[in-house]
């Protein structure tokens, strides 16, 4: 099988395109889509342990650290310390990582609705449908290895 077709490389050329079009537009605004992703999470989950929010965006904890260094650099996001327990910290939005999280999702549903213009709303739902199946499929199998 020649590598064009397999669905793990189209996949993983879809997402890394798209990667780099918000790349490019979120490229403004000083914000990486790794930031964009835990700042988003963050604004979805306030004050999430660093550990939850690194399975909540599929990144490890080393990954989330440095991700945190970044935003808390920006002012974007702030740690605070685990009144329980001192060696763990709790992540939280800021009032300007919420506000420029407020001004890039519009953004990023116009980036998402120029790559799907050609796809019917029900062939976006089937396609999410796939890619929420063989991501479940996957974390399934990872379990095996961890």
């Amino acid at each position: 099988m020649r590598q064009d077709d397999s669905i793990g490389f189209i996949i993983n050329q879809a997402g890394r395109r798209l990667s780099q079009l918000l790349a490019i537009r979120f490229a403004a605004f000083d914000l990486t889509t790794e930031q964009w992703s835990v700042l988003s999470r963050l604004c979805e989950q306030d004050g999430t342990s660093q550990k939850d929010l690194a399975v909540r965006v599929g990144k490890d904890q080393t990954n989330i650290t440095r991700i945190l260094d970044q935003l808390e650099r920006k002012k974007l996001a702030e740690r605070r310390t685990n009144p329980d327990d001192r060696r763990s910290f709790y992540a939280f939005v800021t009032d300007a990582g919420r506000d420029l999280q407020g001004r890039l999702v519009p953004i990023e549903q116009e980036v998402l609705a120029s790559v799907t213009e050609e796809i019917t709303e029900q062939q976006a739902t089937i396609l999410k449908e796939l890619l929420i199946r063989l991501t479940n499929k996957t974390n399934e199998l990872l379990q095996h290895y961890e």
